[in-house]
């Protein structure tokens, strides 16, 4: 399974999905999860930028995040990609318990 976190400064799980540019990917095969990559994109790859067909994202199982919009989770939704928002803020801590197959912490509610 490939996870992927939304990750503005490769430390901490960070909101705002659709503008974000920095994922850190994980891959988990049965209990060992290892990090397969740091993606560090161009603005224009952005999901709220992006129009094209193939997105590095597209390749997800799951995507962690602080938060995000309907549409996000709509348009990742139809590219086979679980979204799934909390209040983590630890990276590796989130996929572990996805991995587990836990419920994260909901979003800490924030305004537009």
């Amino acid at each position: 399974m490939k996870i992927g976190v939304t990750s503005q400064n490769f430390r901490t799980i960070t909101g705002h999905a659709g503008k974000t540019r920095r994922f850190l990917v994980y891959e988990s095969q049965q209990t060992e999860i290892r990090e397969l990559d740091r993606l560090d994109l161009p603005k224009e790859m952005s999901m709220h930028e992006f129009r094209g067909d193939r997105h590095p994202l597209d390749a997800l199982d799951v995507l962690i995040t602080a938060s995000c919009g309907q549409g996000f989770e709509r348009r990742m939704a139809a590219k086979g990609v679980r979204v799934v928002a909390t209040g983590e803020t630890d990276p590796l801590k989130a996929v572990t318990g996805i991995v587990a197959g836990d419920d994260l912490p909901p979003p800490v509610p924030h305004e537009h």
